[in-house]
């Protein structure tokens, strides 16, 4: 009896954490708790978010599109699409998802180094907005990313200045400064049953940064990012 209890007040527990995040009570809520299912935990391609991610991916594109056609209607396709680019950047996405509370109520593997400096958590709210098409529709879906996501943690103003490339700033320093930069796979591994890569940005030969993630391009970006930062650029 009292595990029953336990085991329900645990589900209530869930579902007002989900509804804080959310803005909204959630309807099917074994949508979302797949949507905060990591393959570290739950390997089944019908029981972790990564399906609901591919998905997500594909709503946010669409809304963000429609949301940049309204909001710059004399700009040219080029200025959309980096927009565009800008704002579902994978770090953009992490930096919000833990704005968003949803690091607390992912389920993903606590034990696991590299997930701790990889991008799960964004990969984690694009899912989260596969789950909330799927609950709620489109129309809702793209208001709930307009006033959840865009508005607050969005804004255009300053992504206008934002250079969406950091590896081209970093090409861009090293050409003005005749400097060589390069990157360079230096350690593949497996951590979980996953190949973990280690990607070392390089500067005349020597390594100023190291990078890691799940694919070679997350842990470049990380490496381009933080050679960036060290070299105050």
């Amino acid at each position: 009896m009292f595990g029953f209890l336990k085991k329900k007040d645990g589900h209530a527990d869930f579902r007002r954490q989900l509804r804080n995040v959310l803005g909204f009570k959630p309807g099917n809520i074994n949508l979302y708790k797949t949507a905060l299912s990591h393959r570290s935990i739950r390997e089944g391609a019908d029981e972790n978010n990564e399906r609901l991610e591919f998905l997500g991916d594909a709503v946010l594109s669409s809304v963000i599109a429609h949301y940049l056609f309204r909001r710059y209607p004399y700009k040219d396709e080029g200025f959309l699409t980096e927009m565009r680019s800008k704002m579902v950047n994978r770090q953009k996405l992490n930096e919000i998802a833990l704005k968003m509370g949803l690091k607390k109520i992912t389920i993903y593997n606590k034990f696991d180094q590299g997930l701790k400096i990889s991008q799960i958590f964004g990969n984690t709210l694009e899912a989260m907005i596969g789950a909330v098409y799927l609950d709620k529709g489109y129309a809702k879906t793209q208001r709930w990313v307009e006033t959840q996501l865009i508005n607050p943690h969005l804004a255009t103003e300053e992504l206008e200045s934002i250079d969406i490339n950091i590896k081209n700033k970093l090409y861009g320093w090293a050409n003005k400064n005749g400097k060589a930069v390069d990157f360079v796979m230096i350690d593949e591994s497996m951590q979980h049953g996953r190949r973990f890569f280690t990607v070392a940005a390089t500067v005349d030969g020597q390594v100023i940064a190291l990078g890691k993630g799940y694919n070679k391009k997350d842990a470049g970006n990380t490496a381009a990012q933080m050679a960036v930062d060290k070299l105050g650029l």
